[in-house]
């Protein structure tokens, strides 16, 4: 009877990483960016002093996208002065452990990946714009974050579910982890009125 339930779980998580992937990304928005000012729930009268950023994003990828972030400091007219990017991925660029991730959890890296800077790849975007002590705050839990992130599985803890934690941490909502990346950044901005 265990046998049983173990292969009816699996065989429901494999089902939900492939319905994931079954609907089509809108065509690219490469300099598309929503500008949010705050945290939620942080008054307006506060946003004079932000000069920092978080971007919620994602990208085209061979397969079904990517969701990340990127955060830094801005500069004079609005341009990043830094900018680091924090998503989680298969730890290899070998597709083996990517296909093997839809299965089973596999090794995850937590750091920028290949085309997460490259606009032309660019699907969607959002960017909240923070305050020093926001900024703070939002980075610290990022690296606390990637300090425990160790593996990625396709339906249960994929590049969706890293950034939903990122979101919540900051007070907004966050969409279903198993929409393709580009409609879970597009939902995410959706949701909290970006």
């Amino acid at each position: 009877m265990t046998l049983g339930k173990s292969h009816a779980s699996l065989l429901i998580l494999f089902s939900l990483a492939l319905a994931s992937c079954q609907s089509e990304d809108k065509p690219p928005l490469p300099r598309y960016t929503s500008e949010y000012r705050g945290y939620a729930g942080t008054p307006e009268s506060n946003r004079s002093a932000a000069r920092y950023f978080i971007e919620f994003r994602s990208r085209y990828a061979l397969t079904y996208g990517h969701s990340y972030v990127v955060f830094g400091q801005m500069g004079k007219g609005g341009r990043p002065v830094t900018q680091e990017v924090a998503g989680l991925a298969p730890a290899s660029n070998d597709p083996a452990p990517y296909v093997l991730g839809h299965i089973v959890p596999v090794p995850a890296e937590t750091g920028a990946s290949d085309g997460d800077l490259e606009e032309q790849y660019r699907s969607a975007s959002w960017r909240v714009m923070l305050t020093e002590a926001e900024y703070r705050k939002t980075v610290a839990f990022i690296r606390q974050l990637q300090a425990k992130s160790k593996v990625w599985q396709a339906s249960v803890y994929n590049c969706n579910a890293f950034v939903a934690e990122i979101a919540r941490s900051m007070g907004y909502k966050a969409p279903a982890i198993w929409l393709r990346p580009q409609q879970f950044i597009t939902k995410l901005r959706e949701m909290n009125g970006g």
